[in-house]
């Protein structure tokens, strides 16, 4: 049975704060300029600083294309993505949208999917944290650290939206100058007018005088994109937060037509830097890492230090996205009856508590796993969850298809994002998207486990969704919201939740 209802329409109303609420009642807390550098920022991960040596040391100076080619899928999805959530802007996001497109068991598979994604992601970046404090302040355990790394930044999100934006505005900004800094600065070195660099500036002779533009083949552009590809993800956490800005369908606009600067700038631009500051083949790329070889060749001092405060915030960062995003994507579940309606409760803040608490648990849970058995329980889930972006990108594409027509049916005015070349350019992306995970099947290796375990995790929560929807009597959005609108939202704006609700047959 597929899902017949109509888009949402989000109005606002007001809170017991004072601040505008939308129709689901969480707090439009986040101003533009949050969400702005959340979408800035939402493209830096962690694995742009510590994983970049590898693919450099495995593709050599093509490694630029294989980054060029992933980010082109990225720009392409998040224009797909853009063009949905411009038109309607919802906390579930591509879920909600699958759920309207595709059917209940897409929306609630790819939901879960995506939530688990997350929550196994909190694990990776606390222990990352961890090992770095733990460096700093050896006093403290490494378990000590990930503790109080995953407790403060829990307490953020459950005090306000606001408190999570203003979080992300600062952890994104110092990542954001700190690569614009690197580049500029690189920049001036490889051409030689860097004062007192110690880097003899080569121009661009690095990158063709260690075997050619190409030294491992042409193949070896491929495994560099299955080594980049998951450094992308996160560029779609700002369709989600934007449900819960001042102005979602500028705040989409905006971030969906600003992602080709930002993958240009920072993927493709500080990598350059690098390939034309030290030869693809130099050692220290991959012991120190490229950004700190990078920026010992041209003499900076203490170049390990600063990178690893960098790699700290894009790590805080990210774990503080993580549990912002599993949050939502719990509550947006909760309200379409696809999780415990305890999930869909939000407080006097307009914070969904219950979806936070319960997703910090289960990365908790994660946590506890990474240290007792990390190369049995935890490499399950971190293997079971790995090719999950690939899948969420993959049913972007897939709905968006189906989207189209119901956007320009039901409120062609709000298709002020549209994706290029509709249909052939979301044809060819969907090619892409599953070529890569073809090779990495090919691959063997860590990938071909990735996607397999993904795969089987997958096909378990599709199986039970659909078992779900055949057996059980079908969970109209319109219950699902007026059960959670009595307690947490006015009369007025759970009546106006009731009147934006979708409804299904």
């Amino acid at each position: 049975m597929t899902s017949q209802q109509t888009l949402t329409k989000e109005g606002e109303q007001a809170g017991t704060t004072g601040k505008p609420q939308s129709s689901d009642g969480l707090q439009a807390g986040l101003k533009n300029r949050h969400l702005s550098m959340i979408a800035i920022g939402g493209v830096i991960g962690a694995g742009l600083f510590v994983g970049s040596g590898s693919g450099i040391a495995a593709a050599g100076p093509a490694i630029l294309l294989s980054y060029a080619l992933v980010g082109a899928l990225v720009v392409f999805v998040m224009r797909m993505l853009g063009e949905m959530a411009a038109a309607n802007p919802t906390s579930g996001s591509f879920s909600a949208y699958a759920d309207r497109a595709l059917g209940r068991w897409a929306g609630f598979s790819i939901g879960w999917l995506y939530w688990f994604f997350w929550v196994v992601v909190l694990a990776v970046e606390a222990t990352a944290g961890a090992k770095i404090l733990e460096g700093w302040v050896p006093a403290v355990p490494q378990w000590g650290w990930a503790l109080i790394v995953m407790v403060v930044l829990t307490a953020t999100n459950l005090v306000s939206v606001s408190s999570y934006g203003e979080f992300e505005f600062w952890f994104a900004g110092i990542k954001v100058v700190a690569i614009g800094a690197f580049v500029i600065i690189g920049l001036l070195a490889v051409f030689g007018v860097l004062p007192g660099s110690d880097n003899a500036g080569a121009g661009f002779a690095h990158l063709t005088d260690a075997g050619g533009f190409m030294p491992h083949g042409a193949g070896a552009i491929l495994t560099g994109v299955l080594m980049v590809v998951f450094s992308f993800m996160g560029s779609e956490i700002v369709t989600l937060a934007a449900g819960e800005s001042e102005d979602p369908q500028r705040a989409v606009t905006k971030a969906t037509n600003s992602v080709i600067w930002r993958i240009g700038v920072f993927y493709l631009g500080s990598i350059f830097v690098v390939l034309t500051l030290l030869p693809w083949n130099d050692k220290s790329i991959v012991d120190k890492g490229s950004y700190v070889a990078a920026l010992d060749s041209i003499g900076i001092a203490h170049a390990g230090e600063i990178m690893n405060v960098i790699v700290l915030t894009a790590v805080l960062s990210c774990l503080n996205s993580g549990l912002y995003t599993a949050s939502r994507m719990a509550f947006s579940l909760g309200r379409r009856g696809d999780a415990p309606k305890a999930f869909a409760r939000t407080n006097s803040r307009g914070v969904p508590q219950v979806a936070i608490l319960g997703s910090v648990v289960f990365g908790f849970l994660a946590v506890f796993f990474n240290y007792k058995w990390p190369d049995t329980v935890f490499a399950f889930l971190l293997n079971a969850s790995g090719a999950v972006a690939l899948f969420v990108w993959l049913v972007i594409c897939v709905t968006q298809l189906r989207m189209r027509g119901i956007i320009q049916r039901e409120m062609p005015e709000k298709l002020v994002v549209r994706m290029w070349l509709f249909p052939y350019l979301t044809w060819l992306t969907i090619a892409m998207i599953t070529f890569v995970l073809g090779y990495m099947v090919y691959d063997g290796g860590d990938a071909r486990k990735q996607v397999l375990l993904s795969l089987l995790v997958a096909a378990l929560v599709i199986a039970f969704a659909v078992g779900r929807q055949m057996f059980r009597p079908s969970v109209s959005a319109v219950t699902a919201e007026s059960a959670v609108s009595a307690d947490d939202v006015d009369a007025d704006g759970a009546q106006s939740g009731v009147q934006d609700a979708v409804t299904r047959s």
